[in-house]
């Protein structure tokens, strides 16, 4: 706190010192004259665009398989029931399209995990990429 000296009050000088605040504005304001040319381009190009929209509408277009397991090790494939061999070749298939559709596994409650595990193994072994696994939230009591 500053105090003034030829004051008869002999109080705390209420003026505020704004040459310091003057000096840094205008030591900002060389910086940033200095600056801005330096942060244009010269040289002219033209960039490439991107067209994103035509991978989001291809990924809607490819229509997820639905693949339910059973405690018993019974497999459906979009609700029709099939059998491992039958499991295999359609894998298979649907790994070969473009683009791949994805596959969601859903396992009974009481499936066992060595099941759910080796029908990923299957389908990874014929070439699915993006496999999901799909649950129920838990309900709160």
């Amino acid at each position: 706190m500053a105090f003034s000296s030829g004051n008869e009050s002999g109080g705390p000088m209420a003026e505020i010192n704004v040459t310091p605040l003057v000096d840094v504005m205008l030591v900002l304001l060389i910086i940033f004259m200095i600056t801005t040319p330096l942060m244009t381009n010269k040289t002219q190009i033209t960039l490439p665009e991107a067209n994103l929209q035509k991978k989001e509408e291809a990924k809607l277009k490819a229509t997820p398989i639905q693949l339910s397991v059973q405690e018993d090790g019974s497999l459906y494939w979009n609700d029709e029931p099939i059998t491992r061999e039958i499991l295999e070749s359609r894998l298979s298939s649907a790994a070969q399209l473009q683009p791949q559709p994805p596959l969601n596994l859903r396992g009974d409650k009481t499936t066992k995990m060595r099941t759910i595990n080796e029908i990923t193994k299957i389908a990874q072994a014929q070439g699915m990429l993006d496999i999901g696994y799909v649950a129920t939230k838990e309900k709160k009591r």
